[in-house]
């Protein structure tokens, strides 16, 4: 698979990783052999971007995740997260915490239940309205000084606190959802500092959460414990607007002979080399269907007529429900 830098501090990747966060949280129960599997089969295909954080369970996605590349620990890059506030047994609190002491504590769990000795690169999850980020990115720093980890980043930040941060240590890549039904960084102003301070980009939920694959026909497909069942953009009214983007995006990808998936990752991946995308799955026929479609070559009329479908700001309903809202290009 073709390999990305993100950025300009040395890091590679290739130009799909592997979103495990679905092996153990959010989306309804899975397999947890066949998500090893998954991570093994990806390795096979060359994906060598691994992307968890401590909250996704809480701990457990990132104790699969060193299950799954126990004897492989030097063929992947492996990214996690800290910042969604998990307190002493265990439990999320639904806050944010970017405070210095967190940051510095969070980690060696995290070293801990990856069977690492480093982290190749660490994102601030969300940034702690109460809290400065020069702070919050001091700590990160003093992590990367000891060598407990290689890189940084920060999740759904803005422009301003993009700058900011960076101006404190250099920040290798911005996480942030992106796909043909949210395309807020190419007008908020996040991609246009990227690109002048030299930042890679990686876009978690380049399927809008499973909707651009066209197998979501009704609310009815998704597991009774999943996220998407409180997702605005799931609900009511939303979900039927929505579906008809979907429809659109299906029969262009049927003119094209792929299939809905493949053409709405090959878009996320023809925004930009300095453009890294992390669909996650944790069954090996999805991740197959999805690493095809770094193969996919569109056209000028090809993104035009996706420019028509799916023009910004096209998706009904917000991307999370009004709290976790609040956290959101902080």
């Amino acid at each position: 698979m073709e390999q990305r830098k993100l950025g300009s501090t040395g890091l590679a990747v290739s130009a799909q990783g592997l979103g495990c966060m679905g092996m153990s949280f959010g989306y309804g129960p899975a397999d947890q052999d066949e998500a090893v599997a998954t991570v093994h089969r990806a390795l096979e295909l060359g994906i060598t971007l691994l992307d968890t954080a401590d909250m996704y369970g809480p701990h457990t996605n990132e104790r699969l995740v060193a299950r799954a590349v126990a004897g492989r620990r030097d063929q992947v890059v492996i990214s996690s997260k800290v910042g969604s506030e998990i307190d002493g047994t265990g439990a999320m609190t639904g806050r944010v915490n970017g405070r210095p002491d967190y940051i510095r504590r969070s980690i060696d769990g995290t070293l801990e239940r990856l069977g690492t000795d480093h982290l190749d690169l660490y994102y601030l999850h969300r940034v702690d309205p109460e809290v400065p980020v020069e702070e919050t990115m001091g700590a990160l720093a003093e992590l990367v000084t000891a060598g407990k980890v290689r890189h940084l980043g920060l999740s759904e930040a803005s422009a301003a606190s993009i700058r900011r941060a960076h101006a404190v240590h250099p920040l290798t890549a911005v996480q942030t959802e992106f796909s043909l039904f949210t395309r807020d960084i190419q007008t908020n102003g996040v991609l246009v500092a990227l690109r002048e301070l030299g930042i890679g980009f990686v876009a978690y939920s380049p399927l809008g959460r499973g909707f651009l694959s066209g197998r979501i026909r009704t609310p009815d497909d998704l597991p009774e414990i999943d996220f998407r069942r409180i997702a605005p953009r799931f609900l009511g009214e939303n979900f039927d607007k929505n579906l008809r983007v979907v429809h659109g995006v299906v029969e262009l990808a049927k003119e094209k002979g792929i299939t809905p998936a493949q053409l709405a990752l090959a878009w996320v991946l023809a925004q930009g080399q300095d453009i890294v995308a992390i669909p996650g799955t944790k069954r090996r026929g999805y991740l197959e269907e999805n690493a095809a479609a770094s193969a996919v070559e569109l056209t000028a009329a090809d993104l035009a007529a996706l420019d028509q479908v799916a023009p910004p700001g096209i998706a009904a309903g917000d991307r999370y429900p009004a709290p976790a809202m609040a956290y959101l290009n902080g």
